[in-house]
């Protein structure tokens, strides 16, 4: 009888991840800027022409979907256990 091996499962930060958090508010806050540059009033007269929040919410939505799709492409390997010579106190 051969002993069976059983593969090591990689465990993944997920939704803990740093780079999902900040990409959903970063995200989220660009979507409200973009909403607004959208319907809100464009007071083109203070920005000297562009309607900030529209383009200010598009850089964040691209922004986010960057960290977003960063965190996807690298997922953080979280190890099994840490071997530390500190810990045998």
């Amino acid at each position: 009888m051969s002993p069976t091996h059983t593969p090591e499962r990689k465990h993944q930060a997920g939704a803990f991840d740093i780079r999902n958090i900040i990409g959903g508010l970063i995200g989220a806050y660009g979507v409200i800027l973009t909403l607004m540059g959208l319907f809100g009033d464009p007071e083109t007269e203070k920005t000297g022409g562009p309607n900030a929040n529209l383009w200010a919410g598009l850089v964040m939505l691209a922004f986010g979907v960057v960290f977003i799709a960063w965190a996807r492409i690298r997922p953080v390997v979280v190890p099994e256990h840490v071997d530390s010579k500190d810990s045998a106190a």
